[in-house]
């Protein structure tokens, strides 16, 4: 969200959601408090619990990312209001104290400089690829091949697809998409479109065998009992489902592009 905030034209202006828009998932949202308050006692304890440990972070992530949407804040200020509430719910669950805020400070500041070196080594990379006729070369090969639409879009996901097995999404995004992102044009292919293609994908391969990292993070904190083939046999029903929301996003790109059109018109 806080790339495609700060790539957006020029010219583009956000204005707010429909009223409609609004509206009904205010009424959603009503049903379904209303649903868990007043039809049992097992269902309150159950809204009880959620209102308690849940919800407070669906507020923080809306909060954020809202900020972003409707064009409120910007990355850095909408990070920041995410900062702020974290503190804030860190307070009200009695867990605000001198070693929390060491450690949460020390995390950042250690993801920060990882992320920053990854830009650093990604935009060197680029410029030496280019500079040294890289990027001519893979244009002029993919050219060559005289591929359709389909049939590039085909092998780009293909290759992401593949890289999501030994790498993490940010050496992916940051090092190998600025490959891809010049090719678009000769196809007609549309740059967010082709993203969240590659949204997707990597959510697909991480979930994939024979590496499928999501497989063993969930392994580190699954009870013993739970062994990872369980997991991986549990991850493939999610694997047909995203494989199958790739072919709905293709077949009818309008199902993830409706929304960023609506904000960004």
């Amino acid at each position: 969200a806080a790339e495609t905030a700060q790539t957006a034209p020029a010219g583009a202006s956000t204005r707010p959601p429909p009223t409609w828009w609004v509206a009904t998932f205010s009424v959603l949202g009503a049903i379904t408090a209303l649903f868990y308050l007043f039809l049992s006692f097992a269902r309150l304890e159950i809204f009880k619990m959620l209102l308690a440990s849940f919800f407070p972070l669906v507020l923080l992530i809306l909060s954020v990312l809202g900020s972003i949407v409707l064009g409120l804040a910007t990355p850095t200020e909408a990070a920041a209001m995410g900062a702020l509430g974290g503190m804030l719910l860190a307070a009200a669950y009695r867990r605000l104290n001198l070693a929390v805020l060491k450690e949460s400070v020390f995390l950042t500041a250690k993801t920060s400089a990882m992320v920053c070196w990854l830009f650093v080594g990604s935009a060197i990379f680029s410029a030496a690829f280019a500079l040294l006729g890289g990027q001519a070369l893979v244009e002029e090969w993919v050219l060559s091949m005289n591929l359709t639409k389909v049939q590039f879009l085909l092998l780009s996901q293909v290759i992401i697809f593949l890289l999501g097995w030994p790498l993490e999404w940010t050496e992916i995004i940051v090092i190998f998409m600025p490959i891809f992102i010049p090719l678009l044009d000769n196809f007609g292919v549309d740059p967010l479109f082709f993203g969240l293609l590659v949204a997707l994908n990597l959510q697909t391969a991480f979930l994939s065998p024979p590496v499928a990292m999501a497989a063993f993070y969930l392994k580190g904190v699954s009870p013993p009992h739970v062994t990872l083939n369980q997991i991986f046999l549990g991850m493939l029903p999610f694997m047909g489902i995203q494989i199958f929301a790739i072919f709905l996003l293709y077949m009818w790109p309008q199902i993830g592009l409706w929304l960023p059109q609506l904000l960004y018109k």
